[in-house]
């Protein structure tokens, strides 16, 4: 049985990936692509201080926070205690997987190949993650293991952005990870606010599609 958390993963196409060296370029990211209509974020562990940004942000009854880049039980059980209702980590950890279905959050364990993706459904993944999406083979790769596990939630990471991610959930995946290419540090560091709302614009046309 599916997470109850997934249809609106499903929904949203996309969740930004928030990955910046400093935790108040992360925070006005959240802002300002929240301002744009984007509700859904990954913050990764990444970014300093990122379970005091992911408390900020879940006491908001409005957004839909999770963590990324979760290496073990220890970090995961520090971010859901924060707030997270997900968790993402690159690899494959049962530890991770398991804090997540005793807080009641979804967990998303990351994989490239089948032998890896049945790994991650024997951890006791709900989403299957992907990275790095384009250096595994794109769209086609998506596609090929769809053929192999039709019922699982494939979510690209890794060099997807708007102009490829229709590819991308054209070949079967459930919704997609963007991450420099929507979360721009140097946009955000000039404070250009246009170009950071320009392109959730672009992953909104996503979602509307």
């Amino acid at each position: 049985m599916s997470h109850p958390l997934l249809p609106k993963l499903r929904a949203a196409r996309v969740i930004p990936v928030v990955r910046t060296t400093d935790a108040r370029l992360a925070a006005l990211a959240v802002e300002w692509l929240r301002g744009a209509g984007l509700t859904v974020f990954e913050i990764t562990l990444t970014v300093p201080d990122a379970p005091g940004l992911i408390r900020a942000l879940a006491a908001d009854p409005a957004l839909t926070i999770g963590a990324g880049t979760v290496p073990d039980r220890e970090a995961a059980e520090a971010c859901l205690a924060a707030g997270a209702r997900f968790l993402v980590s690159p690899w494959v950890d049962p530890a991770v997987a398991d804090a997540a279905r005793d807080a009641g959050a979804a967990s998303m364990l990351g994989a490239m190949t089948p032998t890896e993706v049945r790994a991650a459904l024997a951890a006791g993944a709900d989403v299957v993650k992907l990275f790095p999406a384009s250096s595994a083979g794109g769209p086609a790769h998506v596609k090929a293991l769809r053929a192999v596990f039709p019922q699982v939630a494939f979510c690209p990471t890794g060099g997807v952005d708007a102009r490829n991610a229709p590819d991308y959930l054209a070949a079967g995946a459930a919704f997609v990870g963007i991450g420099g290419r929507l979360v721009d540090e140097a946009a955000l560091a000039r404070g250009d606010r246009a170009a950071i709302e320009s392109a959730a614009r672009d992953v909104l046309g996503l979602a509307q599609a």
